[in-house]
């Protein structure tokens, strides 16, 4: 169960709001960083496209990855979504710990209703 960070462009904040809140309700993600919008240049069907995207990164562990990227494509909007993910070599043990924690079904994480422990310790503030 290797932790992973996955990469996820959606075309606005309330698409990748929703898309959040699923993955990680459905323990297929600990945590979803949704971050400002930003420019994309890519090349698609031999046009060079310039889009507005909202970027999300997504913690999970590699045992629910297939799932988390079957989800991601059913909620995305995109003909091919941009879903990357890339291992995370080291962390500080115990948000490691709950990443775990967070993404195994059925299991209460480690650290949950306690916000003293809970490892983004400025969550019982940020919601």
């Amino acid at each position: 169960m290797d932790p992973l960070i996955v990469f996820c462009n959606f075309p606005d904040a309330a698409s990748a709001s929703a898309a959040a809140e699923v993955v990680v309700t459905a323990q297929l993600a600990a945590c979803v960083n949704i971050l400002p919008e930003s420019t994309s240049i890519y090349r698609w069907e031999g046009q060079v496209v310039l889009e507005r995207e909202v970027p999300v990164l997504i913690k999970t562990t590699s045992d629910r990855y297939t799932a988390l990227e079957a989800r991601l494509r059913e909620l995305h909007p995109a003909q091919v979504p941009e879903i990357i993910a890339v291992p995370v070599w080291s962390g500080l043990p115990a948000y490691l710990q709950w990443l775990a924690g967070s993404t195994r079904t059925g299991e209460k994480p480690s650290g949950e209703g306690d916000t003293s422990s809970h490892p983004p310790a400025y969550s019982s503030s940020s919601g």
